[in-house]
């Protein structure tokens, strides 16, 4: 579980979403004390990684996208 202060969370607001929306948890904090938390919305379905990818490959094949390489994808945080 991360903390992160306030004011550096909202220049990285959305990033923070995302990686609450992948199941990981934030504390927010105001001058080193924890004033909130950020979790996953549990009646959210989480997907597996497994799903994930079959989803990108079934996408690349619809739109006829050769090699896709999820792995560089991830590392361009898309």
């Amino acid at each position: 579980m991360e903390r992160i202060d306030i004011d550096d969370a909202r220049a990285i607001l959305s990033e923070l979403i995302e990686r609450v929306q992948s199941g990981e948890e934030v504390v927010l904090t105001r001058h080193g004390v924890p004033v909130a938390r950020l979790v996953p919305d549990e009646r959210r379905p989480r997907r597996s990684r497994a799903a994930t990818v079959a989803r990108i490959h079934a996408l690349a094949r619809k739109l006829d996208i050769r090699d896709v390489d999820i792995r560089k994808l991830i590392e361009e945080s898309r």
